[in-house]
């Protein structure tokens, strides 16, 4: 296996290491392109499985993202590649633009455009929420879609539990939400075969 065969890898990676500005919110989405609508390289419920399950666990989540596609994509070595692909142009750029940064930092002028991204990354993260909303909706149905939500909300935000926490009772559930959706079913169709 050659270098070539890394190259998509390495071109994903080092463009949403380099387009990702804002800290691992911000990069998700990117990294959700690249990795489901422009390499295909998993599906995009595989996409938000990876994502709830690397949000649970310590460290950046933009590298543990581009660390597991990496690994699914070509191995221990892909994750390496992917990995350095996404972090060595950012970390090169900062040390390199460190000095003017700082000497811009009262800057009218940088002000206005780290507001202008900003904006752009609240767009691009509400529109990511609507697709998992939207794939939740027609999954889990309305009641339970919306049930959820307020339990999520409700967990994270007013009673501060660990989404570490509320992730694995999540996906504890969904171990059983076919197998209930299923006895709901066949119980609504055997009632209507008595009626």
């Amino acid at each position: 296996m050659g270098w070539k065969d890394y190259n998509g890898l390495v071109i994903g990676m080092v463009r949403t290491g380099i387009l990702g500005y804002g800290g691992g919110p911000s990069v998700i989405p990117l990294i959700r392109y690249e990795a489901v609508t422009r390499y295909k390289w998993v599906s995009d419920e595989e996409f938000g499985e990876i994502l709830a399950i690397a949000n649970a666990l310590p460290g950046p989540i933009a590298t543990k993202m581009a660390a597991y596609l990496g690994y699914k994509t070509k191995g221990v070595l892909g994750a390496i590649v992917s990995v350095l692909a996404h972090i060595l142009p950012t970390s090169i750029a900062i040390i390199v633009l460190l000095g003017s940064m700082y000497a811009l930092r009262e800057s009218k002028v940088v002000a206005g455009m780290v507001a202008a991204v900003r904006a752009v990354i609240f767009v691009m993260l509400g529109m990511m929420a609507y697709e998992f909303a939207m794939k939740a909706w027609k999954g889990l149905g309305k009641v339970f879609a919306a049930l959820f939500g307020v339990i999520a909300f409700v967990s994270l935000q007013l009673l501060n539990i660990h989404p570490g926490i509320v992730i694995a009772v999540f996906l504890g559930y969904g171990v059983f939400h076919l197998d209930l959706v299923q006895r709901f079913k066949s119980k609504g169709n055997s009632d209507k075969g008595v009626s």
